[in-house]
Parts: C-alpha cells; sequence; structure tokens
C-alpha cells in the first residue's frame, strides 16, 4: 500500500517547516470547532505558504499574510453566500444531488471546508466525514468526489491525473515547481525545483 504522504514529500522535497508552530493549529482548530487532518499539517507545514506548479496554493496558519484560518473563513463566506436553492441546477452541478448531502453547508459539522485553490478556479473541500476521508472539489461549475487523504490527492494532481473532473489535469513534466508566497508587497520570491522524478 503506498505511503502517499512519503510519496508526495519525496516529490516536493525536504520539508522546510519554515512556520511549523504547534499552537497555531491548536487555535485555528479551536477557532474552527474541528481538527484538519494529519496529512494535510504536515504538508502545510512543510512547506507554505506556497504555490506548487504554477497553480495549487496553500497557505498557513501561523502567518499574517497567506494566513489559513482568514483564507478559510474568507472562503467560507463566499460560498455560503451562494444561493443554492435558488439556483435551477443540473444533477451534475448540484452537490447534493451528486453526493448525498442532506444539505449544503459551508464551515459548519457536516460542511464543506476549503482547505486548498488554484489559480485556475478550483476549490478543494474537506468534508469531515467520520468514515474516511472525502474531498470535494469544485472546477468550472463542475465538482469532483475524492474519497482519500489530502496527501492522496495531492500525489495523485502532481501526476497528472484528472483530479478536478473531466480533462482537468494539469501535469507539468520534470520535477515539480516550487515558488513561497510573497510575505510582504515588495518580495519577489524566486521559484525553485523538487528533486527529479523520472517523468
Amino acid at each position: 500500500m503506498t505511503d502517499y504522504l512519503a510519496a508526495a514529500m519525496a516529490m516536493l522535497g525536504p520539508a522546510q517547516n519554515r512556520y511549523a508552530d504547534p499552537g497555531a493549529w491548536d487555535r485555528l482548530h479551536t477557532e474552527l470547532g474541528m481538527q484538519l487532518p494529519p496529512d494535510y499539517r504536515t504538508l502545510v507545514d512543510a512547506f507554505a505558504p506556497i504555490q506548487i506548479n504554477a497553480h495549487l496554493y496553500l497557505a498557513h496558519p501561523a502567518t499574517e499574510r497567506w494566513n489559513l484560518g482568514r483564507t478559510i473563513r474568507s472562503k467560507i463566506t463566499s460560498w455560503s453566500e451562494v444561493p443554492w436553492d435558488d439556483l435551477d441546477l443540473e444533477a451534475e452541478e448540484d452537490p447534493r444531488r451528486l453526493f448525498g448531502l442532506e444539505e449544503l453547508s459551508f464551515g459548519t459539522r457536516n460542511g464543506l471546508w476549503p482547505i486548498a485553490s488554484t489559480d485556475r478556479g478550483e476549490t478543494i473541500f474537506l468534508l469531515d466525514a467520520p468514515d474516511a476521508p472525502r474531498l470535494l472539489i469544485n472546477y468550472d461549475e463542475t465538482w469532483a468526489e475524492h474519497r482519500m487523504c489530502f496527501a492522496e490527492w495531492l500525489y495523485r494532481y502532481l501526476i497528472g491525473e484528472d483530479m478536478s473532473g473531466p480533462n482537468s489535469a494539469a501535469f507539468y513534466p520534470g520535477p515539480v515547481q516550487l515558488r513561497h508566497l510573497p510575505m510582504s508587497a515588495d518580495e519577489r520570491p524566486e521559484p525553485w525545483d523538487g528533486p527529479d522524478r523520472g517523468m
């Protein structure tokens, strides 16, 4: 059985842990009223705030800029303002019908939690399900579901699988490209490459 956290870390390179702070996670979990998964926390601590392969963004709970808690709250507010009951959605556009959700809510006990996004318009949601990890991804008015942990989703995303729906792959051969997100208005971080991965 594949250790997807180790596999994803192998593609990204050595953990940097620039902002790792258990207290920041404790404060965030208290504020949210739920625990974010350990594999997700490990990846965020290791690299965030970061842009991966020019598209995927991960924020961090211990930083002022690109703050994970503020990002989650902002996206919860935006998604909660969508008038879902008033929209004339086709079955394949309605996450309630697609995934058997009794209601569609964001940032609630049984709701969706936005934990990552891309500059292509994808939002990666965690559904805090007691039975197994579930990720729901919204992309271009479509939804995809993956019953897997975030580390597996990230690994499959980086090797070029359609992880946001049909024809959604964003595969780049060669090493994964990483870029720290700027921590001040005048900072321009240079990108760097992860280890060679034979792709």
